[in-house]
């Protein structure tokens, strides 16, 4: 049975409403949780007219990112210790249950089209496997073992990162991928929705975005979902951003994989080195398309193999790569 505040919701991952006796400490356990706390305000919520529980729900949503402000400090002291171990070639390893893990596999997947990583560079794990993506496996979330097995695979070291997330702080594959990744020598983030949590507690970096109780009874998908994306939007962006993945707010290491993104890359050169269509074009045929080393030819009046010597030099930032072709 599943048992984390991480589940889906019943209607999509089901299981008993009432636990039964041989589960008192878990019983007694979420329902010290915030996240799991009842509102009797909203009991009747199903009695509204749609537009006013729509109201209701956006109102709750508005609340979230000054929850998440309200962690900042912490956020940019994981991040800034995630940037420093993946400049030494670490990676940066997600690993949730349920909503949590489904968010951490989203924000790994989206990292190589936007900053051009390897795929193997920022990883989700979701307990159950890549089927739990889609279909509830149950009991995956209740193992620890597993969570040491995945991680394993991975064959950690210790430049690279593993950030536990999960709303309720206590689901056992999150908390027992930070301990297992710990104990290898691996940095480790925290992230939940509850003060206090086991899982910020395990953590190198505990982060908890205290959201309150959800307008659905324990349906953690709700604010504390919101709460965690935009968490991991500031993990992977800010820490790319720190990697020189970016120069200014472009996304200069964008992989060119579409037409769209063919005419991004046009675009974010132009807007990088205001030059002319023909000049853009000419430079991203001499750089095989990489958006990076098209404007150092540009803008440091150099041919592409000598951009991409000078970006290599300098770890792949652009500016410092700049200041180098300076007379």
């Amino acid at each position: 049975m599943t048992s984390s505040a991480d589940a889906t919701d019943a209607a999509t991952s089901p299981e008993p409403a009432d636990p039964g006796p041989a589960h008192p400490d878990l019983r007694t356990e979420l329902e010290a949780l915030t996240t799991e706390a009842f509102r009797p305000e909203l009991s009747e919520i199903d009695r509204l007219p749609t537009l006013d529980i729509a109201k209701i729900m956006n109102g709750e949503d508005a609340t979230v990112p000054a929850a998440v402000a309200a962690r900042l400090p912490q956020i940019a002291a994981a991040i800034d210790a995630v940037a420093a171990r993946m400049a030494r070639g670490g990676r940066l390893v997600y690993a949730g249950a349920g909503t949590a893990g489904r968010l951490g596999v989203l924000d790994a997947s989206e990292c190589p089209p936007t900053f051009n990583t390897d795929p193997k560079q920022v990883v989700g794990l979701i307990a159950g496997g890549p089927g739990a993506m889609v279909t509830s496996v149950e009991g995956a979330e209740d193992s620890k073992e597993l969570a040491a097995e995945d991680l394993d695979a991975l064959a950690l070291t210790a430049d690279d990162t593993v950030v536990g997330v999960s709303a309720s702080g206590r689901t056992p594959y999150a908390v027992g991928a930070v301990e297992h990744a710990r104990a290898r020598g691996a940095l480790t983030v925290g992230l939940s929705c509850n003060a206090g949590s086991a899982l910020a507690a395990a953590a190198d970096h505990g982060i908890e975005v205290v959201v309150g109780p959800e307008l659905l009874t324990g349906s953690t998908r709700l604010k504390a979902g919101t709460a965690q994306k935009l968490v991991l939007n500031m993990l992977s962006t800010i820490t790319m951003i720190r990697l020189g993945k970016t120069y200014g707010n472009l996304m200069v290491d964008v992989r060119a994989s579409n037409e769209k993104l063919r005419a991004r890359s046009r675009r974010i050169v132009a807007l990088a080195t205001g030059a002319a269509d023909k000049e853009i074009e000419e430079a991203l045929a001499a750089t095989d398309g990489e958006v990076k080393n098209a404007i150092l030819t540009i803008l440091g009046g150099v041919d592409g193999p000598t951009a991409a010597r000078l970006l290599a030099e300098n770890g792949g930032h652009l500016r410092a790569a700049l200041r180098t072709t300076a007379g």
